[in-house]
């Protein structure tokens, strides 16, 4: 049996009890390691869970599923996955895999920060669309996901932002030259993704095209570290949270639609609570 295992969002004691049954009795446990990341490294699953760990990253995962897949009809293989395991399509694909070769899959479910988020205070099915949020290069500056952040507006509903990791990536020259040598890991952060939302709102306006609903003045919630002690929610404006420092990995935006009077309540309180998130950022790109 193949088992996807939901992590959860803190620590490795986090895991669901079923979830750890299912890691105890496995003959091999993986653990995806590029699509998120716990506040833990794989020793303390390691010494949590009494097994030892497999770190599979985007490599493995995506051109290497023959090796986890191995033997699963003999066996049970547990595949860990932080937060909900089918948050992200990749894991979606490895069951394909699976069904396409008969292979039985049982799914483990966790918190994610899809359902985490309620932490804001703002009501969950008064979200619209999630969307994923890249980091920019010199060259390319997709801004598609804009548009859609503006469609729920329009709608008077909130956004989820996800927020781009870069964990075992390649640069171009490396990858031209096909040598395995890999960029430092990289976590956007609220600031730079507010960066980048107001750079779209200027550059629309310039074009003549403007934004109708989202503007500088447009309410937004970052948090940072869902579920784990350090957890940081803060609320402002979009013109103020790129000025933020949130602290360290994993970051969301929520930029805010039209509040219910109980949501504008909690972030009234959540903006009153928050600590000092300034950061001097003189002579720094944003």
């Amino acid at each position: 049996m193949l088992y996807l295992v939901g992590l959860g969002l803190g620590s490795a004691a986090d895991i669901t009890v079923r979830g750890l049954e299912v890691v105890r009795r496995a003959s091999r446990v993986y653990l995806e390691a590029y699509t998120s990341i716990l506040t833990v490294g794989k020793e303390a699953l390691e010494e949590r869970y009494g097994r030892e760990v497999v770190l599979a990253d985007r490599e493995l995962v995506e051109q290497g599923a023959e090796e986890i897949l191995e033997g699963v009809g003999q066996s049970d293989v547990a595949f860990l996955v932080v937060g909900d395991p089918l948050s992200a399509t990749t894991h979606a694909d490895l069951l394909l895999r699976a069904l396409e070769r008969g292979i039985p899959y049982q799914v483990v479910h966790n918190a994610s920060i899809l359902n985490a988020i309620g932490c804001c205070g703002l009501q969950l099915y008064h979200f619209g669309e999630t969307v994923s949020i890249p980091f920019w290069t010199e060259t390319w500056k997709p801004d598609s996901f804009v548009d859609r952040i503006e469609g729920n507006l329009q709608r008077g509903l909130h956004t989820l932002c996800l927020l781009d990791i870069k964990v075992k990536e390649q640069s171009i020259e490396n990858l031209m030259r096909g040598r395995k040598v890999y960029e430092p890991p990289r976590y956007m952060t609220v600031a730079q993704a507010a960066a980048q939302l107001l750079e779209v709102v200027t550059s629309r306006g310039t074009a003549g095209t403007p934004l109708q609903y989202l503007t500088d003045s447009t309410s937004c919630v970052g948090v940072a570290r869902v579920g784990s002690p350090t957890q940081v929610i803060a609320h402002d404006d979009l013109r103020a949270i790129h000025k933020w420092d949130l602290g360290g990995p994993l970051q969301s935006l929520v930029v805010v639609g039209n509040a219910h009077p109980l949501e504008e309540k909690m972030l009234a309180l959540i903006k009153n609570a928050q600590p000092a998130l300034q950061e001097d950022r003189e002579g720094t790109s944003p």
